[in-house]
């Protein structure tokens, strides 16, 4: 379940970051998050990265750009990024993982779904200063065991 949370992490970024340029300068969405551990809540037995910067530089009807920059535990630094419409439809960020990305209201939800049926769901919204996005989300594993986690993010 750790490679499907580091990789749904990454995709939550990069929703972030697939706004429109048309609504580019209004979204709430779009800009630099920065993960913040302390407030944070990681699924049972998952090691926390040693830091976590999202930057958003789209998210409209149209489409979202989002690049996610993670620290590992090791201290490699592994970045992904996501361009993909905000149509709800699935597009492949890697070998075997897809994710798709909706605008739901005032959210951002994103579903990540990997090999052997595990997946992500997190849904993002922005506080009403748009000082911090916090993200909620369940990961399934594939033999139906899932765990919830929070991931909050202040805006950079």
């Amino acid at each position: 379940m750790n490679r499907i949370r580091g990789t749904a992490v990454i995709m939550g970024l990069c929703v972030a970051l697939a706004a429109g340029a048309a609504g580019a300068e209004s979204s709430p969405f779009v800009g630099r998050w920065h993960w913040n551990q302390a407030q944070s809540t990681l699924p049972p037995g998952e090691p926390p990265p040693n830091d976590v910067i999202s930057e958003i530089s789209r998210a409209d009807g149209n489409s979202v750009t989002w690049s996610v920059t993670i620290v590992a535990p090791d201290g490699q630094p592994h970045v992904v990024t996501l361009e993909a419409g905000a149509d709800g439809e699935s597009h492949r960020i890697s070998s075997d993982t897809t994710a798709s990305v909706r605008l739901i209201g005032s959210g951002l939800q994103t579903t990540f779904t990997g090999p052997a049926g595990r997946s992500d769901v997190q849904t993002c919204t922005v506080s009403a200063d748009h000082q911090r996005m916090t993200c909620k989300g369940v990961l399934t594993d594939g033999a139906g065991h899932t765990a919830s986690y929070v991931d909050l993010y202040d805006r950079m």
